[in-house]
């Protein structure tokens, strides 16, 4: 004898929403593929994003502590040097150039100096404007 059954309509139902799916699901499979053919440095990055992102998360143990410290130390030394370093040499250049802090503050002095006797002389030349087409 054979068993055959006839399925109820949330079977039925059940079985088009797990058809659907499954259909759904490879689909996005195809497309994940897809672009990851096109794309291969920008799944590299999004993948190495989440596994900075993870471990970012997870508390640090004692050991990897440890590990990190010397080679954050030396990191961190060696930023300094280099900041150090420009800082140097680009105030050796603007000082060869003439450019110096003092200087730059003289240059904008006299600028805000020159600015305050243009502003009054445009004043004085309309006041004495006015004052004429008033006499007249």
């Amino acid at each position: 004898m054979t068993d055959q059954r006839t399925m109820t309509a949330d079977e039925a139902q059940d079985s088009g929403a797990r058809q659907r799916a499954i259909e759904a699901y490879e689909g996005l499979s195809d497309r994940a593929t897809d672009t990851l053919g096109q794309a291969p440095l920008l799944a590299l990055a999004g993948g190495l994003a989440v596994g900075a992102l993870i471990a970012a998360l997870l508390p640090r143990t004692e050991a990897e502590t440890r590990l990190v410290r010397p080679t954050a130390r030396r990191v961190k030394k060696t930023a300094g040097a280099a900041l150090d370093a420009a800082r140097d040499t680009g105030s050796q250049r603007l000082d060869r150039m003439g450019l110096s802090r003092e200087k730059g503050e003289e240059t904008i002095r006299k600028l805000l100096d020159d600015l305050t006797d243009a502003a009054r002389a445009s004043a004085d030349a309309a006041l004495d404007a006015a004052r004429k087409a008033n006499d007249s």
